[in-house]
């Protein structure tokens, strides 16, 4: 009613302009309704019927998202999804932090170094994964040899079921490119007259990061967190080409989206996957809720 009041309120030329717009942005409102709205909805419906793809689906009800708790290769990968972003998220955040502060110092060829640590973030994914699968080699890789150097026997990393996951959190320190960008432009925003007094008042370096410039650029941490957080439930195309879509060893990175993807594509079973995506849904919503929630009083927006 209210919309429709508004639209009888716009003259003639702005009416035309309205139509002209909705015009030129219809291919983007079809692609989304075709190939985003309409999965989104639908995958809601199957993921209560059994649907074997070559059948038409039948309603089930509740029974898919029973089974699931019952599942026990569902429980793994939930546990090894839960593993990697309780590991990877803070380490990645931590690490993208300290490299944007050293990134941010007025240095010699600092543009060169800014260039070397975004380079990786614009890798494809499936090269990139080829070439971690080889530093891994426990024989011929290069992460092994640089610890032999040292002393230490390196680990068989995706060979080995204990070894499989920290490979995995290690390896995502490699496409911190994007979030190092965003932390220094927030970094570059923090007030010099905040740091300049700051350092008048006698605080050190490490008082100034802690006092005032994480405070600052907190909106933005919590923005790297939640997409981190979102990215590590979803990790897919590295685990899959590095296992060949096994998940293995011994299931060890068989992560929610690996078991989705096989559940869907290799047993068809599309209801199935469908509860699986939405469970995963749930978590993702339910986690940055809670974040949201905790950070209420940890987040410094400007005058607030």
């Amino acid at each position: 009613m209210i919309a429709a009041k508004s639209l009888r309120k716009l003259t003639r030329s702005e009416r035309k302009a309205l139509l002209t717009g909705l015009l030129f942005i219809s291919p983007w409102i079809i692609g989304f309704i075709l190939f985003r709205l309409y999965p989104f909805f639908a995958s809601l419906y199957y993921s209560f019927t059994f649907f074997p793809v070559l059948q038409s689906p039948r309603w089930i009800g509740l029974d898919n998202f029973i089974n699931l708790m019952d599942d026990s290769r569902f429980l793994t990968s939930l546990y090894n999804s839960a593993y990697y972003a309780f590991f990877a998220v803070p380490l990645g955040t931590v690490v993208g932090i300290l490299l944007a502060l050293l990134l941010n110092m007025r240095v010699r060829g600092l543009s060169t170094f800014r260039t070397i640590f975004f380079l990786p973030s614009i890798t494809p994914v499936v090269a990139t994964a080829i070439v971690w699968l080889w530093m891994f080699n426990p024989r011929n890789g290069i992460v092994n040899f640089v610890l032999e150097l040292v002393g230490i026997r390196g680990p068989g990393w995706l060979g080995s079921p204990e070894w499989a996951k920290p490979a995995l959190i290690l390896m995502s320190l490699w496409g911190l490119g994007g979030a190092i960008v965003i932390y220094l432009a927030a970094l570059q925003s923090v007030p010099r007259e905040l740091m300049e007094a700051s350092e008048l008042d006698g605080a050190n370096t490490q008082q100034r990061i802690w006092y005032v410039t994480l405070p600052m650029i907190s909106p933005v941490i919590l923005f790297n967190v939640i997409t981190g957080l979102i990215g590590a439930f979803q990790f897919f195309t590295e685990v899959h080409v590095m296992t060949g879509g096994t998940g293995g060893p011994a299931d060890a990175t068989l992560m929610m989206s690996i078991y989705l993807w096989q559940t869907a594509f290799q047993f068809f079973k599309m209801g199935y996957a469908s509860a699986q995506a939405w469970i995963l849904f749930l978590i993702i919503v339910v986690f940055t809720l809670v974040l949201f929630r905790i950070s209420g009083r940890l987040i410094y927006y400007g005058g607030r």
